[in-house]
């Protein structure tokens, strides 16, 4: 296993969110081969080799972008001037004002956590859900810690229900499903004295409404319901623990290439006012201007 393909397993495991990019192509005067690869990490920070200090900022931005949408993406990094690659539709093209030239067509993949689903009750149709779920690749939890939960479902048929349900609404979970009929649905979240934002989050009756009668198809209902709030909603797959703030970016006034803004990112300040440069090139010529 190579050195980014341990670190990708590594940060899998532990739930980290990040971007695998991949040269899938190279057009010479380059310093990257098709085949190199890295791991771009929420802060801006890469680890691996995909080309030389211009290619890393237009490859850092990018990964950000995708990071927030969640889209893989195709970069070119095309000189300026120089013979293109042929035309690739939906592709992101930036052009590379450094001297030594040369072409890239890096692959972004965000990796981002699967989504975890809160699991409350010891019932036929809780071990419906629990199965299905685990097949459409959420992480189960049944701890009753629902930090980092997307979605919660509370299937005790009268157990527990009041804990669980607040117990989530109060770790930030956007979707609680509440098994329980219409009527004793209304009873319990009565009975919570919820605001008019919480009770929102949760759906009680749980599920879509499809005619469902077994536990095996409250389950598809409930199911169906999760995903629909996560692909059609907007509702966040939350991560385990809150990320750190986006890097801030910033225009380089010579190249005009965006720059994500770090400790090592050059850097001047000129009567008061802050300006970051893709490299200490860029930098020089604009103290020399």
């Amino acid at each position: 296993m190579t050195t980014i393909a341990r670190r990708t397993h590594d940060l899998t495991v532990s739930r980290a969110p990040f971007v695998h990019a991949t040269v899938v192509r190279a057009q010479d005067p380059t310093s990257a081969r098709p085949g190199d690869d890295a791991v771009i990490l929420p802060d801006g920070t890469i680890e691996g080799f995909v080309g030389g200090m211009c290619a890393e900022n237009s490859v850092r931005t990018a990964a950000l972008d995708a990071l927030r949408d969640g889209k893989a993406l195709l970069l070119r990094v095309l000189p300026d001037g120089a013979p293109a690659f042929p035309d690739t539709p939906g592709a992101r093209v930036v052009v590379n004002p450094c001297h030594s030239g040369g072409a890239l067509e890096i692959f972004l993949r965000p990796v981002l956590p699967v989504p975890v689903l809160g699991l409350v009750g010891d019932t036929p149709i809780s071990a419906a859900v629990a199965t299905l779920a685990a097949f459409l690749d959420f992480e189960v939890a049944t701890s009753g810690d629902f930090s980092g939960a997307t979605a919660v479902v509370v299937a005790g048929l009268g157990k527990g229900e009041q804990d669980a349900v607040r117990a989530a609404l109060d770790a930030g979970v956007g979707h609680v499903a509440l098994v329980a009929s219409r009527k004793r649905g209304a009873a319990v979240l009565d009975e919570l004295a919820l605001s008019d934002a919480e009770r929102a989050r949760v759906r009680t009756p749980a599920g879509l409404e499809i005619g469902a009668r077994s536990p095996q198809e409250i389950a598809l209902s409930i199911m169906a319901e999760v995903v629909r709030a996560l692909r059609v909603d907007g509702l966040a797959a939350s991560s385990p623990a809150p990320s750190a703030a986006l890097p801030q970016q910033a225009v380089d006034p010579v190249c005009g290439m965006t720059v994500l803004v770090g400790p090592d990112t050059p850097h001047v300040r000129i009567d008061g006012t802050d300006h970051w440069f893709c490299c200490p090139g860029c930098r020089d010529r604009h103290v020399a201007a």
